[in-house]
């Protein structure tokens, strides 16, 4: 295929993307800026983020990614052929595009995202699968007839997957993530504490005292906030414990995921989950003690990969050009007008 071939992690919080044979060339936030009247966009990526929480109501700072799928075309689009022509700069060919999707998705969500990227300047793009590419990131072999268990903690979604011969036997798709543990807070903090915050101080709270169960030796940290009845700006002190009663219900709602994950796989599948052990990836496998808790909960060892944020794009750029491995699993590159042949093609497709 003519163009270079590029991978891209579309995540509901970040957007990295990988060239062939040069690794990781981009990593921005996926979010947007620009004015309500005009539609003129303002800022994408860092300087979109910086903006987030302080714009005026005349601008709009917006995530057009939700749940691990688009949730405005338009500004989707913007977005990602900005970030596109960043990476190929006036190169004449299109390029081919790999895209991450959550582990489960309605034929109408690949097909929207497919769109999306084919109408951003893509010339041919495919979708692969979040937790195969995390596993193929963390290192895991996937061909053998072994199971191993990927659990990939985005920013909109968990995916829950067994992965075996190349393939996921069973998997699951939960919108529950960073961001709803982020969003814990910030309802917390104004339910008990009478103080309002924003996305991004909650994420830092998250960041530096958020727990998955309660620490034995309590720590704290200072953050900033305004007070609910004085609206006055307050500097308070929040604890890991605050934090994880805060958070716990949908860290609970996670593990009983994983629960109902092992109840739907083979037996067979399971003896080797519990030899291998159980994979976290993603940002949020970064929060302290949810290995612990997931091993506690499913009595299997259960590690964080090395650069957990950065698996799933690292598993899309091993296979960039390796053809052999995209046929062979049934991943095939489509053109903008395969994408809107029609319904027999995308049934072929999907």
């Amino acid at each position: 295929m003519l163009g270079i071939n590029i991978g891209i992690d579309l995540g509901t919080t970040q957007v990295v993307a990988c060239v062939e044979g040069k690794g990781i060339v981009l990593s921005e936030p996926s979010i947007v800026a620009y004015r309500k009247k005009s539609g003129k966009i303002m800022a994408l990526g860092k300087p979109a983020l910086r903006m987030l929480g302080k714009e005026p109501d005349s601008v709009l700072v917006v995530r057009p990614m939700k749940d691990g799928v688009v949730s405005d075309f338009t500004v989707t689009e913007h977005m990602l052929r900005y970030f596109i022509k960043q990476i190929c700069g006036n190169k004449i060919f299109k390029p081919n595009i790999i895209v991450s999707m959550p582990g489960t998705v309605t034929n109408l969500e690949k097909r929207t995202i497919l769109d999306v990227i084919t109408a951003s300047g893509a010339g041919r793009a495919c979708l692969m699968e979040e937790p195969l590419a995390a596993a193929i990131g963390a290192g895991i072999e996937i061909n053998h007839p072994s199971g191993v268990m990927i659990v990939d903690l985005g920013g909109g979604t968990t995916d829950i997957a067994v992965i075996t011969m190349g393939n996921m036997a069973v998997a699951s798709s939960v919108k529950v993530a960073g961001n709803a543990l982020s969003e814990d807070i910030i309802r917390y903090c104004r339910r008990e504490r009478d103080i309002i915050i924003g996305e991004q101080t909650a994420e830092e709270i998250k960041k530096s005292v958020g727990c998955a169960f309660l620490r034995k030796e309590e720590t704290a940290t200072f953050a900033k906030g305004k007070d609910y009845f004085t609206g006055m700006p307050i500097d308070f002190e929040i604890t890991s414990n605050e934090a994880y009663l805060a958070m716990r219900e949908h860290i609970k709602y996670l593990l009983e995921s994983i629960r109902d994950v092992f109840e739907r796989t083979p037996p067979e599948l399971v003896s080797d989950i519990i030899e291998e052990g159980i994979v976290l990836t993603g940002g949020t496998a970064k929060l302290y003690g949810l290995d612990k808790a997931i091993t506690e909960l499913t009595k299997i060892n259960t590690h964080v990969a090395d650069d957990p944020e950065n698996c799933v794009i690292k598993g899309i750029g091993k296979v960039l050009g390796d053809t052999f491995f995209l046929e062979e699993n049934g991943y095939l590159f489509k053109t903008r007008q395969d994408i809107t042949g029609g319904l027999e093609e995308e049934k072929e497709v999907f």
